[in-house]
């Protein structure tokens, strides 16, 4: 459904060391980094698509949006704690403890963090344990 999503950061050194840390609890890897740009993807390790990117926007700063949020699947609840906590340990900042949401289905387990910039993701996953 997806080809890439791409969230726009204002310093790109600070977002990469966060979502390098985060991404890599989920098992994706880094498909490049180019400094000179500055941008990089991330991508699971048996599929070119969807991407995942960083970088300065095209049209220069970059602003949240409200209301935009970009959920990320985990393979476990445990990936999901993994994934909040290693974001937190790189600058990002709570905004939902790892816990069961039910009042999204049974067995929904997630995690809310901000990025360094501001940007809200969720950490989930949809698997009983």
């Amino acid at each position: 459904m997806l080809s890439h999503v791409f969230v726009g950061v204002t310093e790109f050194g600070r977002a990469h060391a966060f979502y390098a840390a985060l991404l890599a609890e989920l098992g994706l890897v880094q498909k490049f980094r180019d400094d000179s740009r500055p941008w990089a993807g991330w991508m699971a390790a048996d599929a070119p698509r969807p991407l995942f990117l960083i970088g300065k926007p095209f049209e220069g700063e970059a602003v949240c949006g409200n209301g935009q949020m970009v959920a990320l699947l985990a393979p476990s609840r445990a990936a999901v704690e993994r994934a909040h906590a290693a974001a937190l340990a790189h600058g990002g900042s709570c905004a939902g403890q790892p816990g069961l949401r039910p009042e999204y289905h049974a067995n929904y387990y997630g995690a809310y963090v901000r990025d360094p910039d501001g940007n809200k993701l969720c950490v989930c996953c949809h698997h009983e344990e």
